[in-house]
């Protein structure tokens, strides 16, 4: 078996790992409709998070290093990137040497979490990961301890794939809101937590929030922090506690009132900056998103509202990607004797006071706790928007097999969607477009899980083609969606104003305002044949704020017409992406996190 073959294997099953079998999601649904007992038996441009390769083909990019080099590469989490490059930087500027002479390099790429473990398990460019929290380093070494059948796998039993995993910065997990939003919801003078969030949200329609999906460190830990709420517990969260009906039944009610979850805090704040109040009331973010929001924007401040029933920390780790000569099982991922001094000399320089002060003033808490957080010239000194004595409960962090129990709960407790696919099929869509295309769809339809969320397909092209309503996912409604897929073919004109019209329309006559609805558009035209214009979809949406449709749209090859999809997704309050063959099945699977 090729290390390729290998790494798409681990990719392969650590994919269909993402949610549990039917049997458990009709025993959780069971648990929170019916109350039922349960044992523990189971818009706008996105940000660097999207690394413009396809996820497969990124996880397999291999750049070959000579044996003696002492460059090391480190992927690092989208919100830190900037700040560990300064680092490496200052540290670079040292021109420190190995023993043999080998000048010592430090160089960062950006990567979000979920895709650096995947990425980690083949034969990654890098040699060193720093994601912002152990969740993923722990996360990674399960993934790569049972990726393969033992028959299968070329690595020594017991090898690990990370050493010298060292917390260099922490930061804890907050809900970020206007202040006047705070004020409102009686910070500072009484505490805040999920329940007064979910309350504002059920009270008041205009009100909007958001936490990443749990393919973010944020939104996982603001998740196991809604079972410890529900489970009242603040430590010792079990399996049995995390899947206990007023469990689940706490975070459905939380869940329900989210407005969309997403990515992490760097798409976030590029759309806060873009539309400010107009987009989201509060959301979930690590503590240090508050302080920079604030140094760099002007206007009505961000405040970290400390949630009362306790919180999490992002620790950010830095961790070797471990396996030398002699240990790989391929020379492509043989981590050299220089890029482990060079491992060793920038942890130190990470520890060291300038390091830890350059943290700090960026925002985050330093791992030396010798330093005074409110010390002069500090960013939690003289504001009351963060407060270094807070928070006043942490949760402890559960094991593994709890996490993985959270995170596979919460796909059935988590908000519903109604999504409906518009598709061209118009005759510039030929050849490899529709090639891409279809495998872009059947993954997107795959991933959905369960009996809750549904899919339909409006497929157009100088007219409605095909209308799919929408549906739940079983197994007989994926193979038919799946089979309405395969059967497109290009031809005819560009009429996508209409199709994304009746999109809309059918979904605000269901009037499911308990489900997330939302419409994705991809087209690689111009409108030309369309009856409605811009302005009817915008009345249409407009005429139904409290059942609100959210417009995410795509445009996939050179001929689009960026300042229509644009609007479009303006009016309809999501995102416009570009994208081009290459890169759109990636681009779908981003899309679902926001589902």
């Amino acid at each position: 078996m090729t290390r390729n073959t290998q790494t798409k294997s681990r990719i392969s099953k650590r994919r269909r790992r993402t949610g549990i079998i039917a049997g458990i999601a009709a025993i959780l649904f069971m648990v929170v409709v019916c109350g039922s007992a349960v044992t523990s038996t189971f818009g706008w441009v996105f940000g660097s998070i999207f690394s413009g390769q396809d996820a497969e083909d990124a996880e397999v990019v291999f750049a070959p290093w000579n044996a003696d080099s002492a460059d090391l590469t480190v992927a690092v989490s989208p919100v830190m990137a900037p700040v560990l490059q300064e680092i490496a930087n200052r540290f670079n500027s040292q021109d420190m040497r190995t023993p043999d002479g080998k000048r010592m390099s430090v160089a960062t790429v950006t990567l979000a979490p979920d895709l650096m473990v995947e990425a980690a398990l083949g034969s990654p460019s890098f040699q060193a990961i720093a994601p912002d929290s152990s969740l993923w380093l722990e996360e990674l070494e399960q993934e790569w301890a049972t990726g393969l059948a033992p028959s299968e796998s070329p690595i020594p039993i017991g090898q690990s794939r990370i050493s010298n995993p060292t917390r260099f910065a922490v930061s804890p997990i907050v809900i970020a809101a206007w202040e006047s939003v705070a004020r409102d919801l009686g910070w500072p003078d009484a505490p805040v937590g999920w329940e007064v969030i979910q309350a504002k949200a059920v009270d008041d329609a205009e009100f909007k929030w958001n936490h990443a999906g749990t393919n973010t460190a944020s939104g996982l830990l603001a998740t196991l922090a809604e079972f410890y709420a529900g489970a009242g517990l603040t430590r010792g969260l079990t399996e049995e506690a995390a899947t206990a009906a007023d469990t689940l039944a706490y975070v459905q009610d939380v869940e329900a009132t989210i407005r969309f979850y997403g990515e992490g805090e760097e798409v976030i704040l590029e759309r806060l900056a873009a539309e400010g109040r107009a987009f989201l009331d509060a959301f979930v973010a690590q503590e240090r998103v508050v302080i920079d929001w604030n140094r760099n924007q002007s206007g009505e401040r961000l405040v970290a509202i400390y949630p009362a029933e306790g919180t999490l920390w992002t620790d950010h780790p830095i961790a070797l990607l471990e396996l030398g000569a002699g240990q790989a099982p391929s020379d492509e991922i043989a981590v050299t004797d220089n890029q482990r001094l060079t491992f060793a000399a920038f942890t130190e320089f990470l520890l060291a006071n300038e390091s830890q002060q350059h943290l700090l003033s960026s925002g985050y808490r330093p791992a030396d706790m010798q330093i005074a957080l409110d010390a002069p010239g500090s960013p939690f000194a003289d504001t009351t928007a963060v407060d270094w004595r807070q928070p006043q409960t942490t949760l402890q962090m559960p094991g593994a097999a709890v996490i993985d129990v959270v995170r596979n709960a919460w796909y059935f407790t988590k908000r519903r969607t109604n999504v409906y696919l518009v598709v061209d099929t118009s005759g510039s869509m030929s050849g490899e477009k529709m090639t891409r295309m279809r495998e872009a769809l059947t993954a997107y339809v795959a991933q959905v899980l369960g009996d809750r969320d549904q899919i339909g397909v409006v497929e157009f092209a100088g007219g409605v083609k095909s209308f799919t309503p929408l549906r739940v996912m079983d197994d007989a409604n994926r193979q038919d969606t799946l089979g309405v897929v395969d059967q497109m073919e290009p031809y005819g004109g560009t009429a996508l104003i209409d199709a994304a019209y009746l999109a809309v329309e059918d979904l605000q006559a269901m009037n499911d305002g308990e489900a997330i609805n939302a419409v994705v558009l991809m087209t690689d035209g111009v409108e030309n044949s369309s009856y409605y214009g811009l302005r009817d979809l915008e009345r249409l949406i407009g005429d139904n704020l409290t059942n609100p449709v959210i417009i995410f749209t795509i445009g996939f090859g050179s001929d689009v017409d960026a300042g229509m999809l644009e609007e479009m997704a303006r009016i309809g309050g999501g995102q416009y992406r570009f994208t081009d063959e290459a890169n759109i099945e990636e681009l779908y699977r981003i899309i679902s996190t926001y589902f």
